[in-house]
Parts: structure tokens; C-alpha cells; sequence
């Protein structure tokens, strides 16, 4: 609907060297709507999974091409964000592999946990290195937590619970203990959009923590879980009462 009506707002993001990360967000939704659709659907989500898997590769190609093409990035327009088009690809598996698409999920998981290797290493470049964070950037400090708690999910349902899939989820937990030690700063930030990247990390690690206490028969990761839905919670409530307010009071979709 943005795109019939504001074509040209949307090339504009597109070309924007912030906002062309958050363009596989669309297909990563899809994603976790198929997700969420499946248990109770079964293979009647086989066509939109094709459609959103597709959707995601020609996104996370598209993101990359304009990246390495023939603008010169800086350092200062770097940010945990850019994980967001190899954390899509991860989601892939834990719908492959329930309707039997094995070589697939192969292909998007190695996809995916390749570029984040990569990413990881010049994202904490930029962090240690060069100029904080923007003010409405520093809440997807909270998106390091992503890949590794989707990777420790996925790795599972391709693998199994292993030495690796351990590695995967104390990376995890390793992460939230690091953007925890930044919350102080986040709470006193005046709301932004960006706060909503938040949500997805924490569910995630929310989600790996579950997991891990299933698979290792540990019950405090399974408090910890717990512990991390209720949370979940009250973050997610507490972001659409604030975008609400915000959006009521005309802070959000302004010129920046």
C-alpha cells in the first residue's frame, strides 16, 4: 500500500544506507505468520512458504548488491541492524524441515550464520572503534541476541541438541548479558520505531531458552524462559501503548 501510493518515499528508504537493512523485515513477518500457521495447518502453508522463502532470498540478495555495489558506505551508517536480512534466512529450516525440505534449510541456515559471522565482526568494529550509536539507533543494540538464539533453534531442529547447539545458545545469553548492561541507557532515550527491535531478540532468546531446557532436561533454563515470556510481555504491551501515544501526538512517520 506505501509503495502504490508513496512509490517514491519507498526508493528513497530503499536507497537510504539505514533503512535498506529493514526491507527483509517484510519477509521475515511472512515468515514467522507461516511459522505460527504451521502446527496447526500443516502442509496446506507449503505455497506461502515458497512465496515468503523466495521473498526473503531475493530481499537478502538485494540488501547485499547494495551493499558491495557502487555506493561507498561509512562507518557511522553501520549498525546491528544489518543483521536483520541473515536473521531471516535462519528462520527458514524451522519450516523447511518440518515439511521435508532438508537441502533447502541447509542452504538458507549457511546462508544466513555466514553473513552473520561476517557482519558480527564489523558491526563490533564499528562499535568499539568509531563513534557511538545515533540516539534512535541504540535500541537494536538489542538485535546482537537475534542470530545466535535463531541459529541455536534452527541448528536443533536440523541437527539435534549437540556441543554446537550449546555453543550457539550460550552465544546467545552471552549477548543478552552485554545489551542488558545497556538498558540504563536505553530507558532514559526518548521513544523511537526503533524501539520495536526489542521484541523479536527477546522472543527469540525467549524461545531458545525454552528449548534448551527441553533438550537438556535443565529446569532453570526453563525459569529462565518463563521469566523471559513475562517480560516479553510487558515490553511488547509497553511498545504499543507508546507507539500509540506517540503516533497520537504526531512523533512518528516525521521528516528526520
Amino acid at each position: 500500500m506505501k509503495a502504490a501510493k508513496h512509490f517514491s518515499h519507498v526508493k528513497a528508504e530503499w536507497q537510504h544506507p539505514v533503512r535498506l537493512a529493514f526491507f527483509p523485515a517484510i519477509s521475515i513477518s511472512a515468515l514467522l505468520v507461516i511459522l505460527a500457521w504451521l502446527g496447526h495447518v500443516g502442509d496446506a502453508v507449503r505455497p506461502f512458504f515458497f512465496v515468503a522463502a523466495g521473498m526473503q532470498i531475493v530481499l537478502t540478495l538485494a540488501v547485499i548488491s547494495g551493499w558491495i555495489g557502487h555506493r561507498a558506505f561509512q562507518h557511522g551508517q553501520l549498525s546491528p541492524a544489518w543483521f536483520i536480512p541473515a536473521v531471516g534466512n535462519v528462520l527458514v529450516p524451522l519450516i523447511g524441515i518440518p515439511l521435508g525440505y532438508v537441502d533447502l534449510s541447509w542452504f538458507f541456515f549457511s546462508f544466513g550464520m555466514i553473513f552473520w559471522i561476517i557482519l558480527l565482526t564489523l558491526v563490533v568494529n564499528r562499535l568499539v572503534f568509531h563513534d557511538p550509536l545515533p540516539g534512535k539507533l541504540q535500541p537494536t543494540l538489542v538485535i546482537l541476541i537475534a542470530p545466535p538464539a535463531i541459529g541455536f533453534v534452527a541448528w536443533i531442529a536440523l541437527v539435534g541438541f549437540d556441543p554446537f547447539a550449546r555453543v550457539l545458545a550460550n552465544v546467545a545469553f552471552v549477548f543478552a548479558l552485554i545489551v542488558s548492561v545497556q538498558i540504563p541507557k536505553l530507558v532514559k532515550l526518548p521513544f523511537a520505531m526503533s524501539f520495536w527491535a526489542l521484541s523479536f531478540p527477546l522472543a527469540a532468546l525467549t524461545i531458545a531458552s525454552f528449548r534448551y531446557g527441553a533438550a537438556s532436561q535443565t529446569a532453570l533454563f526453563t525459569y529462565l524462559g518463563t521469566a523471559l515470556l513475562f517480560l516479553l510481555t510487558g515490553v511488547i504491551v509497553g511498545l504499543i501503548l507508546r507507539t500509540l501515544r506517540a503516533a497520537h501526538a504526531g512523533k512518528i512517520c516525521v521528516p528526520e
